[in-house]
């Protein structure tokens, strides 16, 4: 029997695993792994920026938590070698009424205490000659990373301290009792004193072996990327976010410079109906029942018809996703638009139609849940980590 076993092998599980071997020295510990390899899914299908925590609502768990992930994840990449770059990001307004939220982004970047840098029209073409606009907010501690390089050294780290990871294990079952909790499935059976589950797109399902998170969903959400042509890379120097509206989880399309030097477009958030299909047109007919036959996606759907309308349009037609893009930066063409790998976000929504904005974490008496941890969580995951490892002794 181990001490303590983490199901999930994206960021946020094996940062876990290595919080928790590095509270206990010397306990045992499994990580668990569905897939044949770590940080498959949405820690390797993201933009790899660093975020600030400028978006987030003042006081919730992703404001506090990403900016210390943010230094955190920072100072991992320095003792560890990994490369990082710290670009700065500009937000930018293109018109009065993204100018009006830009204004209320900034004191609640005031608010997070984070550093910003309030820019007019001018200031925004000195900065960024092919960017336009009418004003933007820069967050000059904003960087960009490669996270499935971060997992990897995080992963060395935890073997290091005596921990187990076993890959190709689907968990299909968990029984908990006051003895401890027992995972299995086709792989294997394994018994821990502590259980922890960071199940990213499969949260919802893992956590309901569990008698856990029965009201909510997760919901998956395509994000389609496209990368510039390598003549473009020199296009921007900072990271280039549209100003985000504040009643939808999404930061919209942006321009991201990466760490491995190329430039990329997106995401934009088209429904996936297949959690773990990244190809276009990628169903999973037990995806699709499930999302389609829950009254929260219903719910979800109904208030934002407009909006899903606009990104399935921009999905299926380059020359609307391009629009998206041209509003700050109108030198870019169709042919600009380079094929990239989707990525999906997994988006935990209730039955009543809620959509679940900050991390969510629930608890049994021998285990803990994380059901919601999209975006900033490979930022954050540091903390998210050390956040999981106190509640397990308490």
């Amino acid at each position: 029997m181990y001490d303590y076993c983490v199901i999930g092998g994206g960021i946020v599980g094996v940062a876990t695993a290595h919080r928790i071997l590095d509270r206990h020295p010397g306990a045992s510990l499994l990580l668990v792994e569905k897939a044949q390899a770590l940080a498959v899914h949405q820690t390797g299908h993201n933009s790899g920026v660093i975020h600030s925590g400028i978006y987030y609502e003042p006081g919730s768990l992703k404001a506090r938590l990403c900016r210390a992930g943010a230094e955190q994840t920072k100072d991992f990449a320095a003792a560890h070698d990994i490369p990082f770059r710290v670009c700065g990001k500009l937000l930018v307004a293109t018109d009065s009424a993204e100018h009006a939220r830009m204004l209320a982004l900034y004191e609640r970047s005031v608010t997070n205490g984070v550093e910003v840098e309030l820019l007019d029209a001018a200031e925004l073409t000195r900065r960024e000659p092919r960017v336009t606009g009418v004003g933007a907010l820069f967050v000059p501690s904003t960087g960009i990373i490669d996270y499935t390089r971060v997992t990897t050294a995080l992963a060395d780290a935890v073997r290091a301290a005596g921990g187990e990871i076993v890959l190709g294990a689907e968990i299909t079952a968990i029984d908990e009792n006051s003895d401890g909790v027992t995972v299995s499935g086709p792989a294997g059976s394994w018994r821990a004193a502590r259980l922890v589950v960071c199940g990213g797109l499969q949260a919802d399902r893992l956590a309901r072996l569990a008698g856990v998170g029965s009201d909510l969903r997760i919901v998956p959400f395509r994000g389609e990327y496209y990368q510039l042509p390598p003549e473009r890379g020199d296009l921007v120097r900072t990271l280039i976010y549209p100003i985000p509206d504040p009643e939808l989880p999404f930061l919209g399309v942006h321009l991201s410079p990466t760490i491995d030097g190329e430039l990329t477009v997106g995401p934009n958030a088209v429904l996936g109906l297949a959690r773990e299909g990244y190809r276009k047109g990628s169903v999973n007919l037990r995806d699709a029942r499930e999302i389609l036959g829950f009254r929260g996606f219903h719910r979800v759907a109904a208030a934002n018809v407009r909006t899903g309308l606009r990104e399935m349009r921009n999905s299926i037609f380059r020359r609307g996703y391009l629009a998206e893009c041209r509003r700050y930066c109108p030198e870019l063409t169709v042919a600009d638009l380079l094929p990239r790998e989707a990525g999906i976000r997994a988006q935990a929504v209730r039955a009543d139609g809620t959509l679940v904005h900050d991390f969510l974490i629930e608890r049994t008496p021998r285990s803990v849940h994380v059901l919601n941890a999209p975006s900033p969580a490979a930022t954050s995951a540091l903390p998210i980590a050390a956040h999981i490892a106190a509640q397990l002794d308490d």
